[in-house]
């Protein structure tokens, strides 16, 4: 399983190292949290996630895989929309099973300019369709704090679920991180998550590099308690046009 996430990491970091340095579109420093950037006006991105998600590293079944593709565009410099596709890969010690899961419609917007307050703020709303019907569509309410010191990064995601359904279950979850410029190309850090009702919570080790037109980030996270998965794993690569 951790030859697995070495390999995710290993090829993303090589794919990218083989293109040149310079500015970065969308680039992302880290897996589940977010910072203050949005798409530039008229500039796409496509983004593909690769997440793994271990209940019990101690044996190899069951887990899950899923795969998210997301189309990004810029309307504005300070605001972006995207549509992700959802697919997800649930291995159990009987049953092998892929599937379409949904879509994902995203818009951000950035206030003022960077540095312009104390603190750099962003919204993000986001619906979300499960392919089963059944289940109650999702909107998913994010504020992001971030912060530019020197080498250092700092974000934090305030993030609230809500299904919207008659009684619908609210969730409060958060996602943090802080990283350091090695190189203008090359970004490591460490990210948290977590969600506070069902006391889930996660830190682990990210790493990002960045082309021009590409970039890759790869991320690990181990659970802090038993509520928690022993180990999630998430790689993100872009590819700006």
């Amino acid at each position: 399983m951790f030859k697995k996430i070495a390999t995710m990491v290993t090829i993303g970091i090589i794919s990218a190292a083989c293109l040149s340095e310079n500015a970065f579109a969308d680039r992302r420093s880290y897996v589940w949290t977010y910072e203050y950037q949005t798409m530039p006006k008229g500039m796409a991105e496509i983004e593909y996630y690769l997440t793994e998600e271990q209940r019990n590293i101690e044996k190899a079944k069951p887990n899950t895989w899923k795969h998210w593709v997301e189309l990004e565009y810029g309307v504005t410099d300070h605001f972006d929309i995207s549509m992700y596709q959802q697919f997800k890969q649930s291995n159990t010690t009987t049953t092998n099973t892929f599937e379409y899961d949904g879509f994902k419609i995203r818009g951000r917007y950035r206030i003022l300019e960077k540095e312009k307050l104390p603190v750099d703020t962003m919204l993000y709303l986001e619906y979300i369709r499960n392919d089963n019907l059944e289940n109650a569509n999702v909107m998913e309410g994010k504020i992001i704090f971030a912060k530019d010191i020197s080498n250092f990064n700092l974000a934090y995601n305030q993030i609230l679920k809500q299904e919207l359904v008659s009684g619908g279950k609210t969730e409060h979850e958060f996602a943090a991180g802080i990283s350091y410029e090695i190189t203008p190309s090359l970004k490591i850090g460490v990210e948290s998550k977590g969600n506070y009702g069902d006391r889930k919570y996660y830190v682990g080790p990210t790493i990002s590099w960045a082309s021009p037109k590409f970039w890759v980030a790869a991320g690990v996270v181990g659970g802090l308690n038993k509520r928690s998965d022993d180990l999630q794993a998430r790689a993100i690569a872009g590819f700006m046009f």
